[in-house]
C-alpha cells in the first residue's frame, strides 16, 4: 500500500464528512432530532456509536502476543519523548536534557528532537498550564526510563519543526492551504491545537496499552493514563472556551478538522462498546444539543456507554507517522519509534 499524499487525504476527508452527513440525515429521519443530538459536523457521543455492544473481541496489533512488558512500556516512552520535547520547546525554547535521551540502540538509533522553539504566550493561564504539562511529561520520561531499566530504548529522532510534520498534518486536515505553514509556536491558539493533536492520542494509547500489562507497573501506567486524560481535558476545555468567546478564531472548527483527520488516519475497526474500540473513535469539541434543545459541550470524548476510546499501538502510529499504510517511520518520527512495537496498521 502506498503512502497517502496530502491531496488524497483531503479528498478522503471530504468523502468521510459526506458519509457522516448522509448517515446523520438518515438517523435524523428515523429517530427524530433528539436522537441526532448535534450539529452535522460533530462526532457526538450517541451519533458516533451504536446502542448495543457487540461481543466481538477488541482489535489487536499484529503479533501483539509476542510483546512483553518492556515492549509496551518502551512504546509508551516513545510517546512521552514526543510530548516532553514539544512542551519543553514551547515553554523553555530547548529540548529535554540529553541525559534523558540515551538507551539501548539495538532497538533503534538515538536521535534528537529538533525544530521547536518557545511560544510567546499572551494568555497567562495557558502559559501556566503549559509549564505544568511540561513538568508532568518530563516526569513521565524519567519514571518510565527508571522502570524499564537496562532495556530502555533511546530517544528516536523527533520532528517538531513548523515546516515538517505539524504542517503536513495541518494541510491534510484542512487547517491551512496547500502552500501555507502551520506554526505551533506562533500563538497560544496554535499551541493549543498542536497540543490537542497529541493529547487525545496519548489517552487512547495508554487506555489500550495498560490493559495489556500484567506486571506491578500496570497501576503506575494507569496513573499516567489519568494524568494524560487531565491534560487532554485542560486543552479541550481551553480551546472550547476560547472558541465560544471569540468565534472568529475558528478553534472549535479547527479541532473538529484535526479530529476528523486522526479518525481517518487510524482506519476502521470492529466496534466494541465495552472496551472502547470503534470505527469512529475520535471527537472534536463541537457542541451538541440534547432532547430539551439545550446546548451541551463535548469536552470529554466518550462512546454511548460513557467510556473513553482505545487505540491499539499500530493505529496510534498511523496518526503519529501521518500515514494510513503499514510503515515503520514518518511524520513526527522520521526514522520511526524505537523498540519492538514500531509498525503502523494497514488502515481500512
Amino acid at each position: 500500500m502506498q503512502a497517502m499524499g496530502e491531496g488524497e487525504l483531503i479528498e478522503a476527508l471530504d468523502a468521510r464528512v459526506k458519509r457522516r452527513e448522509e448517515r446523520r440525515a438518515f438517523f435524523g429521519q428515523a429517530l427524530g432530532a433528539a436522537a441526532l443530538g448535534g450539529a452535522m459536523m460533530t462526532t457526538g457521543r450517541a451519533a458516533a456509536q451504536s446502542a448495543t455492544p457487540t461481543p466481538t473481541p477488541s482489535p489487536t496489533a499484529t503479533a501483539t502476543t509476542a510483546f512483553g512488558t518492556s515492549d509496551y512500556l518502551n512504546f509508551a516512552l516513545n510517546l512521552e519523548y514526543l510530548e516532553a520535547n514539544f512542551y519543553a520547546f514551547a515553554t523553555t525554547g530547548a529540548a529535554i536534557a540529553s541525559t534523558l535521551a540515551g538507551g539501548i540502540t539495538t532497538a533503534g538509533a538515538q536521535g534528537a528532537a529538533t525544530g521547536g522553539r518557545a511560544v510567546n504566550f499572551t494568555d497567562p493561564v495557558v502559559a501556566q498550564f503549559a509549564r505544568e504539562i511540561a513538568a508532568d511529561e518530563l516526569a513521565h520520561v524519567t519514571f518510565l526510563r527508571s522502570s524499564i531499566g537496562s532495556l530502555t530504548v533511546a530517544q528516536p529522532a523527533i520532528d517538531l519543526s513548523p515546516a515538517g510534520a505539524f504542517t503536513a498534518a495541518a494541510r491534510a486536515a484542512g487547517l491551512v492551504g496547500s502552500t501555507a505553514t502551520f506554526d505551533p509556536y506562533a500563538s497560544d491558539e496554535n499551541f493549543l491545537l498542536a497540543s490537542f493533536l497529541f493529547e487525545d492520542v496519548g489517552v487512547t494509547a495508554y487506555k489500550s496499552t495498560t490493559a495489556l500489562l500484567t506486571s506491578t507497573l500496570r497501576e503506575a501506567a494507569q496513573g499516567i493514563l489519568a494524568v494524560e486524560a487531565y491534560h487532554a481535558a485542560m486543552i479541550r476545555t481551553t480551546l472550547y472556551r476560547k472558541g465560544i468567546q471569540t468565534p472568529s478564531l475558528g478553534l472549535i472548527e479547527a479541532a473538529q478538522k484535526l479530529s476528523d483527520a486522526r479518525d481517518l488516519l487510524d482506519g476502521t475497526v470492529t466496534e466494541n462498546l465495552t472496551l472502547g474500540y470503534a470505527p469512529d473513535d475520535d471527537q472534536g469539541i463541537t457542541p451538541t444539543t440534547n432532547a430539551a434543545g439545550e446546548t451541551v459541550s463535548n469536552i470529554v470524548p466518550l462512546n454511548s456507554n460513557g467510556l473513553a476510546y482505545s487505540r491499539t499501538s499500530d493505529r496510534v502510529l498511523n496518526i503519529l507517522y501521518l500515514n494510513r499504510a503499514a510503515v515503520t517511520s514518518g511524520g513526527f518520527f522520521p526514522a520511526g519509534v524505537n523498540g519492538a512495537i514500531k509498525t503502523s496498521a494497514a488502515a481500512t
